[in-house]
């Protein structure tokens, strides 16, 4: 009976709660980023106290690293997903990723390190989307992958003020405490409520298969890009547009804080604020965009808020204008939703794991390329912390050598690589075709 009883258990815990929808994703993603969300105000003090000089540089270092692991794991993760279902890649990825929070009070050395050493299972978005591709006709495809991104916008509108309150207030140990508690429930969550999405039939019957480097060169993904028109010119304008978001990410709270005197308390309202129009944009902006115009046309939409808000960056130098362009940026984030429902289009259903690996792969290379471009532009203008005290009062823009008239150089080099963004994605067929055919070709001989 005991053994029975066992046996049921583990059935249970394999099966998950319910069927498998897109709200298993959203709870999934929304656990993940909240839990670094909290970590905000913390790592900025740790990255300035463990790199006292030169920190925008060492900190594009640090994500750099990380973003290059991403790129070389993503195809590979993403391919397996597609075997092996993609409950279990999920529980690997949240694992792997949130595993570097608790070091950041036990060795601020070791949980640099494990950040960058992290990026080999750091594709949470790439199962994800794979997972809501699954569970959803390409129809709604769009609206769900809005969800999605918005669901990663909700999760750091509150945690950053949380973290900033309960840091003041109680110290980072407790900041760090609850962020490591909030990610062990969303592994929790995974092992018992969230069932596979990937049906039977797509799935091998062992995990025995062996395994070809052709499977796991991240760079094959890459060369079968060129292969079809359509895909090789939606990952060109991911590849243009992310470099600098991704620079932009990883910086941007750095710069906010060094060059416009944002203080803690600033910062996360600002974050908010942000994180609440993101949603709206890619809740209710997004589903009217996509019906009304289409989805090539609400990707180009979104890479021109893109380049506005990034120019605006660039030249701005005043605190309103950080809050105005912030606005700007919430409608950008449809951009990304939109290419994701674009490209899921070219692939069959059996193939979704290896074409948003393709494309979080992309991602990857720039999630590593970006912060460091930024990271070594900021050290080429000389853009570094003078302290980390919190700013009491009214501002007070402090000028910084070789940049009076390009506050943020960086920012502004970016708003160029989006405008040949927005020019490649002009070329990207209205509608995509090649859902059956061509995509067979593109993903054919993955598993030959």
């Amino acid at each position: 009976m005991t053994h029975a009883c066992v046996v049921s258990l583990l059935f249970q815990l394999q099966q998950g709660i319910g069927r498998p929808s897109v709200y298993h994703a959203v709870v999934v993603i929304f656990l993940e980023f909240f839990s670094w969300g909290l970590l905000t105000t913390p790592m900025l003090t740790v990255l300035h106290e463990t790199f006292p000089q030169h920190t925008f540089l060492m900190n594009g270092l640090i994500q750099g690293v990380k973003g290059l692991l991403s790129f070389m794991s993503a195809p590979l993760i993403g391919a397996l997903s597609d075997v092996w279902g993609r409950r279990s890649f999920l529980l690997v990825t949240v694992f792997f990723t949130c595993a570097p929070i608790p070091l950041m009070r036990l060795s601020p050395w070791w949980y640099f390190a494990m950040i960058s050493m992290s990026g080999a299972f750091s594709v949470t978005f790439s199962v994800i989307f794979a997972y809501v591709a699954d569970v959803t006709d390409e129809r709604e495809r769009s609206t769900a992958y809005g969800l999605v991104s918005a669901t990663f916008a909700a999760s750091l509108v509150t945690s950053p003020a949380i973290g900033a309150y309960l840091s003041a207030w109680y110290g980072d140990s407790l900041v760090v405490l609850v962020a490591t508690l909030i990610a062990l429930a969303d592994i929790c969550f995974i092992l018992l409520a969230v069932p596979e999405s990937l049906p039977d039939k797509m799935r091998l019957s062992s995990w025995g298969t062996p395994i070809s480097w052709e499977h796991a060169d991240p760079f094959a993904s890459l060369r079968k890009v060129g292969q079809d028109s359509t895909v090789l010119l939606i990952c060109i304008t991911v590849f243009l547009s992310y470099l600098p978001e991704a620079g932009q990410y990883s910086s941007f709270f750095l710069y906010l804080r060094q060059v416009i005197n944002f203080s803690s308390t600033t910062l996360a309202v600002f974050i908010g604020v942000v994180g609440i129009l993101s949603i709206v944009a890619q809740t209710l902006f997004l589903t009217l965009l996509m019906r009304t115009l289409g989805t090539k046309n609400t990707v180009l939409l979104g890479l021109g808020f893109q380049i506005l808000q990034l120019a605006w960056y660039g030249f701005g130098s005043e605190p309103w204008m950080m809050w105005a362009a912030g606005a700007v940026a919430a409608m950008s984030s449809i951009t990304f939703p939109a290419v994701s429902a674009l490209v899921s289009q070219s692939a069959d259903p059996d193939k979704q794991g290896v074409v948003q690996g393709m494309i979080t792969g992309i991602r990857g290379l720039c999630n590593g390329l970006g912060p460091a471009l930024y990271g070594f532009i900021f050290f080429l203008f000389n853009v570094e912390f003078n302290s980390m005290d919190p700013i009491q009062g009214d501002y007070n823009i402090d000028p910084l050598p070789l940049h009076t008239l390009i506050p943020g150089p960086p920012f502004l080099l970016g708003a160029c690589t989006v405008v040949i963004a927005f020019l490649v994605a002009l070329f990207i067929p209205e509608k995509t075709s090649c859902s059956s055919s061509s995509s067979q070709k593109l993903f054919a001989g993955r598993w030959d």
